[in-house]
């Protein structure tokens, strides 16, 4: 989910004339390296007891959020201001804080069910972004309608706390699976419209740093495409 707003305006950049290559490699690097925090960390939590007590503990859990959501309104604030080696250790921190709420997961669902899922997610995800790159059409165009649709995903998914409806939750889930898939195409794309600005060109550590603001971006479609196709396809443990 794209919890934060671009540092500028995705029409004030100049068309991808630049070779945008290497800031391109940077994002998908940082997006993989916090992947591998994630996964890391909610594995090693998984297999202490202390630890995934500790993780499902209510006030651990609010706490946690609290911090995650801290340190993404944080890392959006302030990025020409910061060093690179400060906006990767916050990058780093935040997904080591997702793998630590998320470790549970590993003891609700299948280890087949979570390889399955995974792989989809992934398999999406490679799809959807060599759509991005190739069609014509202007995805970030569209920003107001992904907007609302998150927003609609939120609410439903409160009222479904209160409800505890099972065919509201799948309906939910399957909403969930399609406004990711389209969010990773459209963030893929405006990736390679903020990596053509000029500026970045010119400013190495301004690109690193911005590399890893996008990464965060499509770090989040990822993770929420795979929760989502968990908890449409996953099946529990034995």
């Amino acid at each position: 989910m794209t919890f934060f707003q671009s540092p500028a305006r995705t029409q004030d950049f100049a068309p991808a004339t630049t070779d945008v290559r290497p800031i391109i490699r940077w994002t998908y690097l940082w997006m993989l390296l916090g992947l591998l925090v994630t996964s890391g960390v909610a594995i090693i939590t998984a297999s202490s007891t202390a630890l995934l007590t500790l993780s499902v503990n209510p006030f651990v859990g609010i706490v946690s959020l609290i911090g995650t959501f801290g340190l993404l309104m944080a890392m959006n604030g302030g990025l020409a201001k910061r060093s690179v080696s400060t906006t990767s250790t916050m990058y780093f921190v935040f997904c080591a804080l997702m793998g630590f709420s998320l470790a549970v997961i590993l003891h609700v669902y299948s280890g087949a069910s979570i390889a399955y899922a995974f792989l989809s997610a992934a398999m999406l995800f490679g799809v959807m972004s060599v759509f991005a790159y190739t069609t014509s059409i202007d995805l970030t165009k569209y920003s107001s309608y992904f907007f609302m649709g998150l927003i609609g995903l939120v609410l439903t998914s409160f009222v479904n706390i209160l409800l505890r409806s099972s065919g509201l939750e799948m309906l939910i889930s399957a909403f969930g699976v399609l406004l990711f898939t389209g969010l990773i195409a459209y963030d893929t794309q405006r990736v390679r419209q903020l990596a053509a600005h000029p500026q970045l060109q010119d400013d190495g550590n301004l690109a690193l740093k911005l590399s890893i603001m996008l990464a965060v971006s499509l770090y989040l479609d990822f993770l929420n495409l795979f929760l989502f196709l968990l908890r449409l396809f996953g099946g529990g443990r034995d």
